[in-house]
Parts: C-alpha cells; sequence; structure tokens
C-alpha cells in the first residue's frame, strides 16, 4: 500500500523539507535546483502542494509522475501545477538533483488583485495528463529573463509597489508561457495530424457498432479518456487546429452522422436520433435545427 501524500502548506515548508534557506518572502519564492538537498527518498513520494509552481527543469534522471503522465525532463521543459495537484516522484538510487529552478507563489500572495481569478485562466495549470512544454533555446532565455526580474524585486526592500510590480512581471512570464504552449501546438503537425486521423477513426467505430445506442451521445469525457488527455489540453489543441471547441467539434460530428443517415437510409427521425445516441427525439431535431437551421425532416425533404 503506498504511503499517503504529503500536503505541503506553506512555502516555507518546502524551503525546509528541501534544507533551503528562509525564505525571502513568505509568499513567493524563486529556488535553484542546485541549492537544494538531495532527497533521500527511494522510491515512490507523493506530494501535494497549496500553492503554485511554475518550474524549468533539466537532466531529470528520475520520473515525476503528474495525473497520468510520466516526464524525464532529459531536455528543458517548462511544468505548471496549480495548488491542491498530485505529483508523485519515482527516484532511483544514488540519482541526483535537477537542473534549474522553480516560483512558487502561494495564492495568498494575489489576494485582493485582479490575478487572484486571472491566473485561472491559464489552462496550462489544469493540464492534469498533458504533455509538458518543452522549451527552445530563446524561450528559456525569455523566461529566465523574466524570472530575474521577479527574484530581484522580491529580495529588495519591500514597499507598497512590490507586489504589483512581481504580479506584473508574473502576467508577463504567463502570457509568453501561453504563446509558447499554442506555438507547441502549431510546430507538431505531423502529431496532430495523426490526432484528428484517431479522432475520426473513433466516431467512426462509435457511431458504427454499438457504443451510441449502448453507451449514449459520445462526450467531452469519453474522448478525454480516450485519448489520455485532460479536457483543457483537448480543448486548447482542437482549437488550434479546427478553430472549435471539444464539444462544438462532437456536435459536428454527430451533425455529418446524422446527414448521412437522412439523406441514405429510411430510418425516421425518431429512429436515427436513437442510433446517435439520443434519448429523446426532441433533443436531436433540437440539435439539428440549431445547428443547420432547418428540422431534420426538411433536410430529408430536400433529397426528395
Amino acid at each position: 500500500m503506498s504511503p499517503s501524500p504529503i500536503r505541503i502548506k506553506t512555502i516555507s515548508e518546502f524551503h525546509n523539507l528541501r534544507g533551503l534557506p528562509k525564505p525571502k518572502h513568505p509568499l513567493i519564492s524563486v529556488i535553484n535546483f542546485e541549492d537544494m538537498a538531495t532527497n533521500s527518498v527511494i522510491g515512490k513520494q507523493s506530494l501535494i502542494f497549496d500553492f503554485y509552481m511554475i518550474s524549468v527543469k533539466r537532466d531529470m534522471n528520475h520520473k515525476y509522475r503528474y495525473g497520468q503522465q510520466d516526464y524525464d525532463f532529459d531536455e528543458g521543459v517548462l511544468f505548471c501545477m496549480a495548488p491542491h495537484q498530485l505529483l508523485t516522484i519515482i527516484r532511483e538510487e544514488d540519482a541526483k538533483n535537477p537542473t534549474g529552478w522553480s516560483l512558487l507563489i502561494h495564492p495568498d500572495f494575489f489576494w485582493n488583485t485582479a490575478m487572484a481569478s486571472a491566473i485561472k485562466k491559464y489552462e496550462f495549470f489544469d493540464y492534469s495528463v498533458n504533455e509538458a512544454l518543452f522549451l527552445s533555446e530563446d524561450e528559456e532565455i525569455k523566461i529566465q529573463q523574466i524570472c530575474d526580474n521577479i527574484i530581484q524585486e522580491y529580495q529588495t526592500n519591500i514597499d507598497k509597489f512590490s507586489q504589483n510590480i512581481i504580479i506584473s512581471q508574473l502576467e508577463t512570464l504567463l502570457n509568453y508561457s501561453d504563446r509558447f504552449y499554442q506555438r507547441q501546438f502549431l510546430t507538431r503537425h505531423k502529431a496532430n495530424h495523426l490526432f484528428l486521423e484517431r479522432l475520426e477513426i473513433l466516431f467512426k467505430d462509435y457511431f458504427e457498432g454499438n457504443n451510441s445506442k449502448e453507451q449514449g451521445l459520445p462526450n467531452v469525457q469519453l474522448l478525454s479518456e480516450k485519448f489520455n488527455m485532460s479536457q483543457y489540453y483537448m480543448r486548447s489543441l482542437l482549437k488550434s487546429l479546427t478553430g472549435q471547441t471539444t464539444q462544438q467539434y462532437i456536435h459536428e460530428k454527430i451533425i455529418e452522422k446524422a446527414k448521412e443517415k437522412l439523406s441514405v437510409t429510411e430510418l425516421s427521425v425518431s429512429e436515427i436520433a436513437y442510433a446517435l445516441g439520443f434519448e429523446h427525439s426532441q433533443s436531436f431535431s433540437k440539435l439539428f435545427k440549431a445547428k443547420t437551421n432547418i428540422s431534420p425532416w426538411e433536410y430529408r425533404k430536400s433529397f426528395s
């Protein structure tokens, strides 16, 4: 039986756990991995942090498991975690610390600021089962420069301007990260093409088999589980490839199949609705009209 996860509530606790000096600021800190005491735990260790972590990691000789995905971090990788998410470290004997750094920010740092809610719009914090972001050399330099600005600000004398300046720098860092994530989507043409091909096959098999009758309409959760991606990541990927959200993409595939059945079969509208996975034909007709501006019956009539 695996031991219970260790919950780390404060940045000071994290510093203490990793043998680091007391943080300069209780709610924000940048740590260098080379300064940390070597983790003595061999095997699996699970951690839950009550603060945000933005990390650039290199030279990992042990695995991280975040959600359902393993990472080796042999290259420079940007890795973001929101509070209360589970991180599992699988460490072999004689493993050394990685290189790189982590920016730790407690949510209380954002209290009474716009960033308290704005940070939640950055979907890469919610990628519990996605790929991390591989950085180019220039991208890593840009991220490092912004991080250095944050360090310089919180290590100087704190005054009434410090919080706003740091939050401004952090927003810049997050916006660049968002840009780099979108770049990653767009530059992986072959992988993205294969992803869309696999989606087409999934929908074809789903509707041609008995899945739709037995399990109902395909949904976002189904696709997320089939492709081992979080719903947030899949939404971002499909948006970059097709301009549609996952739900919009599913609806498009349902309407495509409905048009096919209406035009080449003699099944009634109710029978088609049931075959597609609808519980009620009225729901099918409502969706069809919302997407095409005509009813299923009117669409069929246009072929007669």
